[in-house]
Parts: C-alpha cells; structure tokens; sequence
C-alpha cells in the first residue's frame, strides 16, 4: 500500500475501499483463531479455495496477497477469507456465509464440498450444519439469532472473526485508523479529556481511570516516554486479550498510537506471551503494514507525529502481568515486581514516564475517538460505562468469548448466552477473574458484573476469566488449584507470598488427602488475610481470594472434608467411600478376592460389607464386581 500523508488521504482511501468491498457477490469467512485452527480449519480454508476455484467460480483475493489466486479485480466475485476468533469456541471450526449470516458449526474438512455445492452455488442452507441448541433442540441457522450472539454487545470484538486480521485494507474498511485520524487533528489534552469523559477504566483487571493514567503521564517530567500494551495473558481459562490479537491487530495498534500522541511518547512496546505465537505473528505483520502505509513510524498521517511500536515475547511468568516486573523484564531483567510509588506515570520503563494498559483497554480506544465519549458510555452503568469481554468456560453448554454491556448480570451470562448447564445438573459457582478473582454463587447470580458491586461481595473482574462450576465440582480442590498456580508463579520476592502460600497450598493439600483439621479453616483465613495484607503486589495481595471467597460461601463443604472426611462431589480420591447394596450383592466373592488391603468381608452367597478403615479407595472392587453392586458414596 502506498504511503498515506494525510487525514484527507486516509478518508478517501477507506471510501473507495468500502465501495469496492461492497460489490461483493458473497464472502466466506472460515474461522483461523487458536481454537479452530487446532480443529483443522487452515485445511477447510485451503480447501474452500481449491473447490470455489476448481467449479470456475469468480474467486476474488484482491486483498489476499499471500494467496496469489487467480481471479477479476473487480471485487464482484467469491472472498474466501481468514478471520479471527468468532467466539463460540465449542462449535468450532467455525464458517460464516455472508452477506447471508449463515453459521455452520462443527464443520469438517469433508462437508467443505457440500457448502460450496448447496449454499454458494444453489443457495440452500446445509441443515445439519447449523447450530442447534443442546438444550432445546431449536435450530439457528443466522449467526446474530443465536442466543450466543443475539445477548451480546460486542464492540472492542467487533471485528474479531469479521476481517482478515492480516489485512489492513480490511481493517480500513471498517472505519480503522479514523480514531487516529481524529486524534491527529486535536490537542493531546483534547485527547485526553475525550478519554476522561468516556468513564474507560482499565479492562485488566484494577479497574483504574485509563484517562487519569495519561494524564498524569502526560504532565509528568522527562524528555522521553513510552507506551506499553500488556498482553501477558495469565490466568487459567482467560483467552480475551489473545483474540483480540490475533483477530484485530490493527485495533491495538491504533490505540496504542492514539495514547502515544496523548501523553507525548514517539516508543512502544507490545509485551505478549511467548505461547500465543499467531498473535505475535499478526501483530508483526499488522505493524508491518502500518509502517508501509504512514500510519506508523515517522511523520504519521503527514504529521510532526512519531511512533515505533516494539514486541517483547514474555516468557510465561504469570507475576509479569504486573506492570512492574513487566518492566523489568522488557529491560532484560528478572520479572520482578518493585514497591510503588513511584508509579510507572513517573518512572517507569527505563525510568521514563510510562503508560501501562491492557489489550482491551487499547482496543476500546479507538470507539471512543471515532465515535465519541457519549456513544461509548451509553452503555454500561455510569461508574463503569461500555463494555466487557468474558472468556466463558467450564461446565456451560456455549463456552467461548463473549462481551457484554457492564452490568450484564452473571445470571444473563451462564443461563442466556452461556445455555446453561449441561446434564440438567445444578449450577454451584463461578469463579470469576482467575487466581485474582473470588468466587460467586448462586446468591450472587443477580448481582451485575462491574467494577464497583464486585467488590462488595470479596471479587473483581480481574482479567475477565468466567470459569462455570456445576455440582460435580469440588470446592476445595478448585481452591486447591488456584493456590498451587498461584504459589508456583510467585517471584519470591517477598517473603508473605513466597512462603505463605506456600503454607496455604500445603494445608489444602492436607485437606483434600483426608488430614486436615478443623482449625485448619481458621488458619487459611488468617493466612489469607495476612497474605494480602502484607505481599508486595498484585499477585500476593490476591492470591487468597479464591480460598477466603469459598470458606466464605462454602464452610460446609471444607467442614465435610476436614470432620466426616467424605468429598459431597465425590472428586477428591481419598476421601471416596464404597458401600455395597445388599439389594444387588449376590456373594460371589470377587470384590473380597481383589481388594488389595482385604478391607471387604462375607460369606459366599451372602451380602458382603466394606471395612471404611481398611479401604484404601482403590476402586478394585468396582471393577471386579459383575452385578455393579459397589458404588462411591
């Protein structure tokens, strides 16, 4: 693409590629995230390709460089594109027919045939490859009357599965790039103060007015600042900032941009984990296509404007999700977090004055500068205006990426967009945000997701992680996960985290192995609290959440492990009991002559019994028994 040198340029450029874009004769989008990537869908992509080609259809990749396929220039034909995630990653590999919306779900390289042949060709939709809803049956063959979809508002997901996150001309022609060009044409202060009206507070997970984080690097002294994206994405079940990476690059880098021009910084670094390789490969391809288009780099748009954007792969440390240990290892240190103040607004990445935002954050940046203030906060609640993205997982019938307004309550999110919980099982719990989040329960179901009314019940937002618990599931060996994923990635550094939850994750052990005590409780509640109190950042100061918010609503479920040593879920192996039904035990011996620890007593062709004391929960004696007269109670 040719350099642009100016806003007018800029604009003329996205009209003429919307119009061209616009005599599309129809475009499949065949879903290239993570997800359905690892189902097979590069395969059902390239496949797409070679039959569209093969039946003499108008295939047009104008925009589809790396392809060179044949086809007329005149964007009337056939697009068969890449996208990024779409979200609903239990059906995927995803294909999305438009202009018509068809969703086909679960598709395998061997329907690829049928679609080409029924849809693009005769226009009839392939009925066993739409979704159909696990719990009523009902069928959708449009992606936006999916229940999935239909209860979202997605907004900084916008485009995460609707372009091709490789292309720039795509990006442009969904308005990319306009909030910069918005930007360029204010003061910084102009800028900041759209910011500040907006209400944007920081999506990852704290919470902090993004406007007063720039503006108070913006006043703040040195000749020298710079921008960081933390895309070090920890959390076990959270996926969020990752896809909006890998399905919309551009959007972070023109939010980026525009932060830079606000607070006065020309550097910037995307700090992303080494494990999402196809975000770091977009990236640097989308950062690569800005620099040839003048939209990055020196002079941007024609401007006095400056900015180089870096990418620093993180090892995987889950403590450089800290702004402070992030810095450190952007400087080639250990990711190790310092005491604050001072805050990176005034020293931070080399001592200079530093903004620090999430993925997220970055991408809702734009909206607001193209958009404006008012249409980004008229959603939301007014002391957490816009939206929210969830990555939604566990024992949910709809698990994926979802995002919704601020004070969608958790109740919306599990039983309308989520379906519910598979099996007619009963819901338990969600533990929201991660190793930093808390848990809430069936009390909470009703209470709306924000910053503000998640703190009056002990639980944060954090990065947006939403893991769905059913009754199967055993609290205590949830907190017990936590606190062991948590104790591994402390730095150490401080000695309440590094030995605290340490002593933490060694009385949980204790508990689910059938030896804790009941002043165990008491103690893991004054660890907690001392843990949190006194550890140096984030990661300490919220490890213990998970365990204190599930003593908290579930004391009965740990006084049943620590007194009468029985797992109410039946997950924790060492506190399993067998019992024998007289109705069904026929006295053949079997379970007696394979029990390991001879835990198992009677005469043959009478009821046979269990000694508990003697039973190592082996399970032996269930395989062996014909009749299926042995069960865990």
């Amino acid at each position: 693409m040719e350099n642009i040198k100016s806003v007018y340029e800029l604009t003329k450029l996205k009209d003429k590629l919307q119009a061209e874009f616009a005599k599309n004769k129809l475009r499949v989008l065949v879903c290239a995230g993570t997800g359905c990537v690892a189902g097979g869908s590069l395969d059902i992509y390239a496949e797409f390709k070679r039959l569209i080609e093969a039946k003499g259809l108008n295939v047009d990749c104008e925009l589809d460089k790396e392809d060179n396929c044949q086809g007329e220039e005149s964007h009337s034909g056939y697009q068969v594109k890449k996208s990024g995630c779409h979200g609903f990653c239990a059906q995927g590999p995803l294909v999305r027919i438009e202009p018509e919306d068809i969703l086909y779900t679960h598709v395998k390289l061997s329907d690829v045939e049928e679609i080409v042949q029924e849809t693009l060709i005769k226009g009839h939709i392939v009925e066993r490859l739409i979704y159909q809803n696990p719990m009523t049956g009902e069928k959708f063959s449009q992606e936006h009357e999916i229940p999935f979809y239909k209860k979202q508002l997605r907004r900084a997901l916008a485009n995460c599965g609707n372009i091709d996150p490789e292309s720039l001309e795509e990006y442009l022609v969904k308005d990319g790039y306009m909030g910069l060009a918005n930007a360029i044409i204010k003061t910084p202060e102009e800028v900041i103060n759209d910011i500040l009206e907006s209400g944007l507070r920081g999506r990852g997970g704290g919470g902090f007015p993004t406007g007063k984080k720039w503006q108070f690097t913006r006043i703040a002294e040195g000749k020298k600042k710079y921008i960081i994206c933390n895309g070090d994405e920890g959390d076990p079940g959270a996926f969020m900032d990752r896809s909006v990476m890998e399905g919309d690059p551009h959007r972070v880098i023109e939010g980026m941009s525009i932060a830079a021009y606000a607070i006065g910084a020309d550097e910037g670094y995307i700090y992303v984990r080494a494990e999402y390789p196809m975000a770091v490969k977009r990236l640097k391809i989308a950062i690569a296509e800005a620099e040839e288009a003048g939209l990055l780099g020196n002079n941007v748009l024609g401007t006095d404007f400056s900015f180089h954007l870096h990418i620093k792969e993180g090892a995987g440390a889950f403590v450089c999700g800290e702004e402070t240990a992030l810095i450190a290892s952007i400087e080639g240190k250990r990711g190790m977090p310092r005491p604050k103040p001072p805050f990176p607004a005034n020293k931070g990445l080399w001592n200079c004055p530093t903004v620090i935002n999430n993925v997220e954050t970055f991408a809702n940046v734009p909206i607001i500068l193209n958009k404006g203030a008012d249409y980004f906060k008229s959603v939301g609640v007014p002391k957490s205006p816009g939206t929210k993205t969830f990555a939604l997982t566990g024992q949910v019938a709809n698990t994926g990426l979802i995002e919704v307004p601020m004070g969608t309550t958790l109740r919306e999110i599990v039983f309308e967009i989520g379906g519910g919980i598979p099996g007619n099982r009963k819901y338990k719990a969600v533990q929201i945000g991660g190793p930093s989040g808390g848990c809430l329960t069936e009390d909470h179901l009703d209470i709306q997701l924000d910053f503000d009314s998640l703190k009056t019940v002990g639980a944060m937002i954090g990065s947006g992680g939403l893991v769905v618990m059913d009754e199967k599931t055993c609290i205590v060996e949830v907190a017990r996960f936590f606190m062991n994923f948590t104790q591994n990635e402390s730095c150490g550094k401080c000695v309440l985290c590094r030995e605290g939850t340490k002593r933490m994750l060694e009385i949980l052990e204790r508990i689910v192995a059938g030896k804790g005590q009941s002043e165990d409780l008491d103690l893991l509640v004054e660890l907690g609290q001392t843990i949190k109190d006194g550890s140096l950042c984030g990661l300490g100061k919220t490890a213990p959440n998970p365990v204190l918010t599930t003593l908290k609503y579930f004391r009965d479920e740990y006084l049943h492990h620590v007194e009468n040593k029985i797992c109410d879920a039946k997950v924790c192996p060492a506190l399993k009991v067998y019992q024998i039904d007289p109705t069904k035990c026929k006295g053949c011996t079997r379970c007696a002559r394979n029990c390991p620890a001879g835990a198992i007593s009677g005469k043959v062709k009478e009821v046979h019994s269990i000694d508990v004391l003697k039973c190592i929960k082996c399970g032996a004696c269930v395989k062996a028994c014909a009749f299926d007269a042995i069960e865990e109670v």
